[in-house]
């Protein structure tokens, strides 16, 4: 079974009950939402009546809670201690997200690794070990899934060895994993018509077992751009085809597949039409158009 989902909005009115609703909207057995907004550190308290109620329609609607995935704010940067204070901040705050994902059941943390700014790459890559190890605890049910960038200004983690550096040295290895993100892998230059060959590599230097959600996206960049822009599917660079050799990968069959896809004239989710588009494994060439008329007729 394909599962298959996208990102989805968080209210603290509705939580997990209304993530769940707009996910089962958009045909999805899989979702992905921030508890705030990632932009910022303002978070509502959780209602346990709330999770309760969404983990019940989830069961109802066949949606495992590991397929539920987290995404751990932009701000959070575990790379950089040149403010001491900045940095302490960044862990605790980690800490407080994984405290939440916790309290709401779920299982998997999506992290940016975070950007050197003005240290040496390799003191920034050994902060970044510093902090999983701090904010990791065995009794955790849970997993940090360190996303694969773009290598936009000093990011880490656009390059194979140094995801397997980090996760070598965390203490709790159980603990993290790997979400690959197709946009970013195109940027930082891996092809993605030779997905299995990457694969092949990821196998050999991390193990394939690592890798506990995939991010969809098309890219707006060239290969080894290093931009990171997302694209709707099918409509940049990697393409619809090259994308489908991803989605069904059958080395990739139990991990869940995210679309973080652009927004239709910055107002309309495309995430429906591109659901059924891949489903149906048939490029939609009139996909900006029909998602207009989709929301327009509602």
């Amino acid at each position: 079974m394909l599962i298959l989902g996208s990102h989805v909005s968080y209210n603290n009115q509705n939580q997990l009950v209304g993530c769940l609703k707009e996910a089962l909207n958009y045909g999805a057995n899989a979702f992905m939402f921030y508890t705030g907004a990632p932009q910022n550190t303002i978070r509502g308290e959780i209602s346990d009546t709330l999770r309760d109620e969404a983990l019940k329609q989830m069961q109802l609607a066949d949606i495992d809670v590991i397929n539920v995935i987290c995404h751990a704010p932009y701000i959070i940067n575990l790379a950089n201690n040149i403010d001491p204070d900045k940095y302490a901040f960044a862990i605790s705050f980690l800490r407080s997200e994984i405290e939440r994902c916790l309290r709401l059941k779920i299982k998997r943390i999506v992290l940016h690794p975070g950007s050197a700014t003005k240290l040496d790459r390799k003191i920034a890559i050994d902060n970044i070990v510093y902090a999983l190890n701090a904010v990791l605890k065995p009794d955790d049910d849970i997993v940090i899934l360190l996303e694969t960038m773009a290598g936009k200004g000093t990011e880490i983690g656009s390059s194979m060895a140094e995801i397997a550096y980090i996760i070598e040295n965390i203490n709790l290895k159980d603990k993290v994993g790997v979400c690959l993100d197709t946009c970013h892998l195109n940027d930082s230059g891996v092809d993605i018509s030779c997905f299995d060959e990457y694969l092949d590599q990821f196998d050999m230097t991390i193990g394939i077992q690592k890798i506990g959600c995939v991010h969809v996206n098309d890219s707006k960049n060239i290969l080894a751009s290093h931009k990171d822009r997302h694209e709707n599917i099918g409509y940049g660079t990697i393409g619809f085809d090259n994308l489908l050799r991803v989605i069904y990968n059958p080395r990739l069959a139990d991990v869940p597949k995210i679309l973080e896809t652009p927004y239709i004239d910055r107002e309309y989710p495309p995430y429906r039409q591109e659901i059924e588009m891949i489903r149906k494994k048939s490029f939609n060439s009139n996909l900006y158009d029909d998602i207009i008329s989709y929301y327009r007729d509602k």
